[in-house]
């Protein structure tokens, strides 16, 4: 029996991803670098993040190298996407306060310059 291969071994075929499958792992990936950043630069502008944010970040990077994403409601946030809305309006509350940023206003009038 004759293999195709040139070295007589047959070389493992690596399964091709759906393009649905890339998608996510390539949010999830970004999800992760986004967690890593915002902690990396809150250390490194020596900001200290409270007790709740620490655990925010690394309880989400768990949840999302384990699951893949870090909510379960698919109603939370869109198909394909690690991080459900409020996780992504909290990381960027923390990445702002990270770098020294004034926090945005949610809601509210803005105050009067006298």
């Amino acid at each position: 029996m004759r293999s195709s291969s040139p070295k007589g071994g047959s070389a493992p075929k690596k399964q091709l991803l759906s393009p649905w499958d890339q998608q996510r792992k390539a949010a999830q990936r970004s999800a992760l670098n986004a967690l890593k950043r915002a902690r990396r630069s809150a250390e490194k502008a020596g900001v200290s993040l409270s007790e709740w944010e620490g655990e925010f970040l690394d309880s989400v990077s768990d949840r999302v190298k384990t699951h893949g994403r870090a909510f379960a409601d698919p109603e939370k946030g869109a198909p394909g996407q690690a991080l459900s809305a409020m996780q992504g309006r909290k990381l960027k509350e923390i990445t702002a306060k990270a770098k020294g940023e004034e926090p945005k206003r949610r809601w509210g009038r803005k105050k009067a310059d006298d």
